[in-house]
């Protein structure tokens, strides 16, 4: 009888465990937690290389709290992510490899503008992850980032010429509606509705107007009410 007990014990302690080391669920991304980032590998398709002119203290926080070790000069890194206080790289350390936030003063680049170039880089692309968290669009904006802020167009129309694309996106938002019929109940002779068929209709529409990938203009039917159109610097063009 007590090993019966003793393992019935043993069983409910295994499953409080594991009840308690479960995942939590709805848990947001560290993206999420961190709207302050920015992260490259999201944000340019061609990687921007920065070389490191002198040993430089790698911290585990973009605050530069935490120090991890010191980051080896004379190597050439990806910039991985960027604040506007800290850049995030992976190379090689004093000791071993190391990965971290460190300060801007230890790299330079093959362009002497690089710094305000960053600067620039970083304030459009926080202002375009606002747009994107809230699904709105802006002139300026590239047509990734509109397929990231509104998803996929329902309907597209392009033109090539010798000069480039340009285009249009459309999003259609529909709601159903229903549509019912009156008829007399032989029995009571009352009448009631019945319902007959639903339809799909039109209830806003916005086209976004581009040019080689680039949004040139957005029209907006008057359901949505989005105010103002905003324009932000387009795509910032690197030549590193």
């Amino acid at each position: 009888m007590k090993s019966v007990l003793f393992a019935a014990l043993s069983l409910c302690l295994v499953l409080s465990a594991a009840a308690e080391i479960k995942p939590a669920k709805g848990r947001k991304s560290l993206l999420d937690s961190e709207p302050d980032v920015v992260y490259l590998a999201q944000t340019i398709k061609k990687p921007i290389e920065l070389t490191v002119i002198k040993e430089a203290p790698v911290y585990s926080d973009k605050g530069g709290v935490s120090r991890l070790g010191t980051l080896k000069a004379g190597q050439t890194l990806p910039l991985e992510a960027m604040t506007d206080k800290a850049y995030k790289v992976r190379g090689q350390g004093t000791r071993n490899d190391i990965a971290g936030w460190v300060p801007p003063s230890a790299f330079s680049s093959k362009d002497p503008d690089f710094v305000a170039n960053l600067k620039k880089l970083y304030t459009r692309q926080i202002d375009v992850q606002a747009l994107i968290a809230a699904k709105k669009v802006a002139i300026g904006m590239s047509l990734d980032e509109v397929s990231l802020a509104k998803g996929k167009p329902t309907k597209t129309t392009a033109r090539r010429t010798n000069a480039g694309q340009s285009g249009s996106w459309e999003y259609i938002d529909y709601e159903t509606v229903n549509h019912y019929t009156t008829r007399i109940d032989p029995r009571t002779g009352l009448a009631y509705r019945q319902f007959a068929y639903a339809t799909q209709e039109e209830r806003g529409k916005v086209v976004i107007e581009f040019t080689n990938d680039v949004v040139s203009a957005i029209e907006e039917s008057e359901d949505h009410k989005g105010g103002n159109v905003r324009i932000i610097v387009p795509p910032v063009i690197f030549g590193w």
